[in-house]
């Protein structure tokens, strides 16, 4: 014990005298917490739009005010060409063009329905249909309020007016996507921490040609993984505690659940990662080499956890890979805990399987790393 406690006594000087690690563990997290949790949002807000309005009338007018009083859309301007139009689009300058044609009024209210024309440059697939589903409920409201007006449609008479509908959204009742975000870039941060510091920094030693020199002491080699690794295993604690104090200062995040489950389950979450981390590092001869490998599995990982989108989006083969991605089940967990306030009974096979994981994952590293050594 006291010859661990020696190594990473050694391993915390040689960290605190890194001029170039120093800043990626102290001062990197911070700034990409603040950065990209305003960045990485799915919320669109400021949608540039043109009308091509043909009508001219008191409705058409009533319609185009709904779109400049909301919050998302920003009406450059009103036109009569739809082609003036179209080439603002072509040029990317606007990112809708509403068209409501001539006779709009005369048909809405003569023969209780008309048409309108939205265009949306749908280059980004996601984001065209953020803006045609706001679009849409914008229309839908209106026409609503037309209905209500002038009862035309015999299908409202036939619903009770003591009849209302009130919406309510569970764990994230004002859809902030921060809340959303924070938990999943802390998760990110901790796996950086975690995987990619702690193999660079054993194979640093190879590059170094000091760990020749420590393979021929008496420490055994379960005494140096261990004390090599346990400096960033508290380094990655401290971080998630700092994070979630940024979080809840910074983006008032809420913390409906218990923060003593959250930190047992990151525990079990770093061994995992650590261990990822040096199995990396015994595959890989150079820093360059372990750099490469570690972009490779983490941009992988991430991109299937479900950070921006549901994993239960994607289609059954990738969600049957993702039972070997412990970032997809620390994203899920971290969001349950902390948002919908969930217990242990609700996350126990989260548990389970983050402590095969890193019972595997650390065996096999040390397995390999006795082979090469």
């Amino acid at each position: 014990m006291r010859t661990i406690l020696y190594i990473i006594q050694k391993e915390f000087k040689q960290v605190f005298r890194n001029k170039t690690m120093l800043p990626m563990i102290f001062v990197l997290p911070f700034v990409q917490l603040l950065i990209l949790v305003n960045a990485a949002t799915m919320d669109m807000k400021n949608i540039d739009m043109i009308v091509v309005d043909m009508d001219l009338s008191t409705s058409s007018r009533s319609l185009i005010e709904k779109f400049s009083h909301s919050p998302f859309f920003t009406l450059l301007k009103t036109t009569f060409s739809v082609d003036e139009a179209e080439n603002r689009m072509l040029e990317n300058e606007t990112d809708m063009i509403l068209v409501i044609p001539a006779g709009f009024e005369h048909e809405l209210y003569g023969q209780g329905a008309t048409s309108l024309q939205i265009q949306v440059d749908a280059i980004n697939g996601m984001t065209a249909g953020l803006i045609n589903g706001y679009a849409t409920q914008i229309i839908n409201g209106y026409t609503l309020e037309l209905l209500s007006e002038t009862g035309r449609n015999a299908l409202i008479n036939l619903i009770p007016k003591n009849i209302t509908v009130n919406h309510s959204f569970w764990y994230n009742s004002e859809l902030e996507f921060k809340h959303y975000m924070v938990p999943g870039i802390l998760t990110i941060l901790l796996t950086i921490i975690g995987m990619f510091l702690a193999s660079l920094n054993l194979v640093r030693e190879k590059e170094m040609g000091t760990i020749e020199q420590i393979n021929v002491t008496p420490i055994r080699k379960y005494q140096f993984i261990i004390g090599k690794l346990v400096p960033f295993w508290i380094i990655a604690m401290f971080e998630l505690a700092f994070g979630l104090g940024i979080g809840k200062l910074l983006f008032n995040i809420p913390v409906e659940g218990s923060l003593l489950l959250l930190f047992a389950y990151a525990a079990l979450y770093l061994v995992a990662v650590l261990g990822m981390g040096l199995l990396i590092s015994t595959l890989s001869q150079t820093q360059q080499q372990a750099q490469f490998l570690n972009f490779f599995v983490l941009v992988t990982f991430v991109m299937m956890s479900g950070i921006f989108t549901p994993a239960e989006s994607m289609p059954h083969w990738a969600q049957d890979l993702n039972t070997i991605n412990p970032l997809a089940y620390f994203m899920r967990v971290i969001r349950m805990i902390l948002l919908k306030g969930s217990e242990f009974r609700d996350v126990a096979g989260d548990f389970l399987a983050i402590a095969i994981m890193a019972v595997v994952l650390t065996a096999l590293a040390t397995w390999r790393y006795r082979k090469i050594a």
